[in-house]
Parts: structure tokens; C-alpha cells; sequence
């Protein structure tokens, strides 16, 4: 079982790292290529921008641990099933908020053995398109002391939408 979850773990980050990587060479004109995976006390994968060597931490941002069950496709008993129903009635832009600061916080304490470190957020939420990120871009609070040259957001799991936080 952790095999399959560390595959899955991997494939996730190499699709939003692949797709990131074409999205930023089409919007910046800067070749990105490459892209490999790093141990623990390195971000998750490295790649060259341009001729630099990159390193990209990434993580994906769901509404609750109750929505990654769910989108990762793991059993749900009733009650998550309704805590699920339930997140779609309820109003967005505190979710949203509160989801990526929380995610935020966390990845600001982490210390990586990396001359150049990129956060990259990948939106896994169905909830959540560019335009909520944007309206809420005044609210979202990147902590001061944080070990990251960049922070991105691709703000749709499939699409190439980015948004640069910091």
C-alpha cells in the first residue's frame, strides 16, 4: 500500500510540475526542461530554467482532507459522503482562504537543501477556479520568513491558469 501511494504521489507531482513547466515557458518565453525527482530533503522535483537549475516543491490544495479522499478516489463512509455534499452548499471564499493559508503555513516552516526553491500549489478542488483566486488575492496572507525564491498557484488541475503569489 505505501508503494502505490508513493506512486501516486509522485505521478501527481510530476503532472502539475510538467504542466507548470509549459505554462510558464508559454507565458515567460524561458526554455523549462527536464524534470526529475528529489529525496525528502530536497523539493519534490528539479528541473533547468533555461540554463539555471530549478528546484519545485509541490503541493495540492483541496477544500478539506474529506475532498482529497474523495477526488483520490479512497472509500467514503455516509458521513463523509454528506461532509462532501455539505462543502458544495457552503460559501467558497472563507474555504478558500482558510485552505491555503493553512497550506501556506505549512510549507513556510519547511527548510530544503536548495540554492533555488520555487512553491508550486496546484488547485485539486472542483470548488475553486482562477477567478475565485483572484477575488480573494487581497486576502491571502504569504508568511513573512518562508524558504521559497517564488510561489505559484495553477489554479485548475487541468488547465494552464497561473497565478503568481509571491
Amino acid at each position: 500500500m505505501k508503494r502505490d501511494s508513493e506512486r501516486e504521489k509522485i505521478a501527481l507531482e510530476h503532472g502539475a510540475a510538467k504542466l507548470f513547466l509549459q505554462c510558464y515557458e508559454k507565458k515567460y518565453g524561458t526554455k523549462m526542461r527536464n524534470i526529475w525527482h528529489n529525496s525528502p530533503s530536497k523539493p519534490d522535483i528539479s528541473c533547468y530554467q533555461g540554463e539555471a537549475k530549478l528546484d519545485i516543491e509541490i503541493a495540492h490544495l483541496y477544500a478539506s482532507e474529506i475532498e482529497a479522499m474523495a477526488i483520490l478516489g479512497r472509500p467514503l463512509s455516509i458521513s463523509m459522503q454528506r461532509a462532501i455534499a455539505q462543502l458544495a452548499q457552503d460559501p467558497n471564499d472563507s474555504k478558500l482562504c482558510t485552505a491555503l493559508q493553512r497550506l501556506l503555513k505549512q510549507k513556510a516552516t519547511k527548510n530544503y537543501n536548495s540554492k533555488r526553491a520555487w512553491l508550486l500549489i496546484r488547485n485539486a478542488s472542483p470548488l475553486w477556479a482562477k477567478a475565485d483566486f483572484e477575488a480573494q488575492l487581497d486576502n491571502i496572507i504569504i508568511p513573512t520568513n518562508h524558504p521559497f525564491e517564488q510561489i505559484w498557484l495553477l489554479c485548475d488541475f487541468y488547465k494552464g491558469e497561473l497565478l503568481r503569489l509571491a
